[in-house]
């Protein structure tokens, strides 16, 4: 596989959590996965929708949600749902984690604050 191809499965995810988030303080409603990179940002109903910014600036394509028991990819480029190979594990974050999360920096009012 080339080095500019959309998913690159042998990559580990960046971390458990919204690397954005959690280098600002944030917080997340749910989980999204670079296939390329394997940076994981969260989701656009989320306040930072950190996972298109990523597409935005890097330019990766594709991401599969990095929810516990939800495997499908979402192509940016395309705006087309589809599936794809197995990607390095972990596929999720962990199954005990909150979502929303992180624990402990979720507002009280956090429904409201979800993009729709």
């Amino acid at each position: 596989m080339s080095s500019d191809a959309p998913i690159q499965a042998d990559v580990p995810p960046s971390g458990t959590g919204c690397a954005d988030c959690l280098a600002t303080g944030g917080w997340w409603f749910h989980l999204r996965r670079c296939a390329r990179c394997g940076h994981v940002g969260c989701c656009d109903s989320s306040p930072s929708q950190h996972a298109t910014a990523h597409w935005r600036q890097t330019g990766h394509p594709v991401i599969q949600s990095f929810e516990p028991g939800e495997d499908w990819f979402w192509d940016f480029g395309s705006e087309q749902a589809g599936s794809g190979p197995e990607l390095a594990p972990p596929t999720s974050h962990p199954a005990d984690q909150p979502a929303p999360g992180p624990a402990g920096a979720v507002p009280a009012d956090w429904a409201r604050r979800l993009n729709r």
